[in-house]
């Protein structure tokens, strides 16, 4: 039986120049960055406790209450709250 050719592989060797580790030039974030962060993701808690606690329908109906604009948009409410608290903690990732 005929013997298969051994082919010749070439070794992968990691360029040790492109494995330096890279300083960052930037400074610390600014104060209102920490402010605006923190503020989205409480701004986005508080959207989502006033929505369960004043919006959500009673027994006599929608008509009347003090935030009815919030109870006609529904499960957008979610949408709304979350994407505020995802966009502050987003924002953490950039925080120095």
């Amino acid at each position: 039986m005929p013997k298969s050719k051994v082919r010749k592989k070439t070794d992968y060797t990691i360029n040790p120049a492109s494995r330096t580790p890279v300083k960052v030039k930037a400074g610390p974030s600014s104060n209102i960055y920490v402010w605006i962060m923190l503020g989205l993701m409480l701004l986005g808690l508080a959207w989502l406790i006033v929505f369960y606690l004043v919006a959500t329908p009673s027994a006599l109906g929608a008509e009347g209450k003090p935030l009815n604009w919030m109870y006609e948009l529904g499960p957008w409410n979610f949408l709304i709250g979350f994407a505020l608290m995802v966009v502050g903690l987003l924002m953490t990732m950039r925080w120095r």
